[in-house]
């Protein structure tokens, strides 16, 4: 079946006028870029995904439609979008924590918390991002190439986590632990996407239960005593998952 034909992409409006500094046309464009997702999200949470079209989203923003196709080629580069915001935000509300934080247990919470708290706002609408990105196909799955940039940098601020902690953890975990942490957290959004309690009462629950856990099973797997089956599980992992989560250059603390 033929591909739909696309609007011809329009040269986004940054142009200058007299006395606008150098950077006017880069600042422009990125407010345009800003106000094109922000209309993605509010007509995605209003109407839904699949009803939601470029034309829509062009409109709600107040731009034309080759500007939209210019900034975003498809919706499904609007959603790379929202996880790049989502991203964004979720690491400038985690930066005071980590600031803050020295133990383990108090950076891993804080992280795991302030990201819940800045996903909150688009609740309704992860519920329905989830039946598309839960598709091992779809470009939207956390685990794609396409979201690849967006998971590498996740798994950086877990190792950071990791970096910042007042406990030392033995160098062969401390490669594999940020990648184990980011999976520990996308556990933790999925059943936060499905948590109906007031205040998303129950995740928080589990997060903080969950993470004296974590905490207790990376004390024991630094014991000399259990190195030959933390050997054996970092071996597992390796041969199951391999660099495909950040690919040859791991993220290491």
């Amino acid at each position: 079946m033929m591909a739909p034909i696309r609007p011809p992409r329009e040269e986004p409006d940054v142009r200058q006028s007299p006395g606008e500094s150098e950077r006017a046309p880069t600042t422009r464009g990125e407010e345009t870029r800003a106000k094109i997702l922000q209309a993605a999200l509010d007509l995605f949470r209003e109407r839904g995904y699949d009803e939601t079209t470029m034309r829509a989203v062009a409109e709600r923003a107040g731009v034309a439609l080759g500007n939209a196709y210019y900034y975003y080629a498809s919706k499904e580069h609007l959603l790379q979008g929202y996880y790049a915001k989502s991203h964004a935000d979720h690491l400038a509300a985690a930066r005071p924590v980590l600031e803050r934080e020295k133990d383990l247990r108090g950076r891993l919470l804080g992280v795991v918390l302030t990201k819940i708290d800045t996903s909150e706002p688009y609740h309704r609408f992860a519920g329905m991002l989830f039946r598309s990105a839960a598709d091992p196909k779809s470009p939207l799955n956390p685990f794609s190439e396409a979201s690849g940039e967006v998971r590498r940098q996740a798994i950086e601020l877990m190792a950071e986590v990791v970096r910042g902690a007042r406990k030392r953890v033995p160098k062969d975990l401390a490669a594999r632990l940020p990648e184990l942490l980011w999976l520990y957290v996308m556990g933790i959004i999925l059943f936060w996407i499905h948590d109906d309690s007031p205040g998303r009462a129950r995740t928080r629950r589990l997060a903080e239960r969950s993470t004296d856990l974590i905490v207790r099973l990376v004390r024991l797997a630094s014991n000399p005593f259990v190195a030959p089956l933390r050997r054996s599980a970092l071996r597992l992992l390796e041969e199951t998952v391999g660099d495909r989560l950040v690919g040859a250059d791991r993220v290491r603390p």
